[in-house]
């Protein structure tokens, strides 16, 4: 099996922002309610000002604003979905895994019309908020072992921050360069190793790779 990420890696941007960016464009009045708040929401993250996963909520709150959600995320894809990385669709297969942090909502359309499994980041969009942990970091490593997975042949992903699952497969690639360039995942001392392992809790269960 496969896994791949996907914003950055087999989709050259982050499609979220993205999204909003295209249903700002045909609702104009979206960019005087929801940009002054995306904009500070993506200083204070770079910052440090706060965390990662309330960075992603405040972020996905833009997606209470948009009444006609089905037409638009169609036609978001409609548009968008020739810019999947060529070499992704060259090897696709039909047990892939797309995990990625963005909401269910967007990633299913996509997912669907590639054909293959995924998980993604569950949000209210009534009520503007996570109705599961984000699907970051350690939390993909989780979701994997608790659903039983066979074991990942190849992991391919844009960020470090997904060593955790990357330390769970055969393989891992690096992806860059808006998802145009391949290399082997960074190489990790044994302590930096043992250190993600404890912290994702799964020692005991799951085989690292020393």
């Amino acid at each position: 099996m496969n896994v791949y990420d996907f914003d950055g890696t087999i989709y050259p941007t982050d499609c979220l922002i993205g999204f909003c960016i295209f249903c700002m464009n045909r609702h104009p009045k979206m960019w005087f309610t929801f940009t002054p708040k995306m904009i500070k929401v993506l200083i204070q993250s770079k910052m440090g000002i706060i965390p990662e996963y309330l960075m992603h909520r405040r972020l996905m709150q833009f997606l209470t604003l948009v009444e006609d959600f089905d037409e638009q995320i169609e036609s978001y894809w409609n548009k968008n979905e020739k810019r999947i990385a060529p070499w992704y669709l060259s090897q696709k297969k039909d047990d892939d895994l797309i995990i990625s942090a963005s909401p269910t909502c967007i990633i299913e359309p996509i997912a669907n019309r590639l054909g293959v499994r995924f998980v993604a980041t569950e949000f209210d969009r009534q009520y503007g908020v996570f109705t599961n942990n984000l699907m970051y970091a350690k939390e993909k490593a989780r979701y994997i072992i608790d659903q039983g997975f066979p074991k990942i042949d190849n992991f391919y992903s844009d960020s470090l921050s997904d060593t955790p699952i990357a330390l769970l497969a055969e393989k891992a690639h690096f992806v860059s360069r808006r998802a145009t360039r391949i290399t082997d995942w960074p190489k990790l001392d044994s302590d930096t190793k043992k250190t993600v392992k404890k912290k994702i809790d799964i020692g005991w269960k799951v085989h690292i790779k020393e």
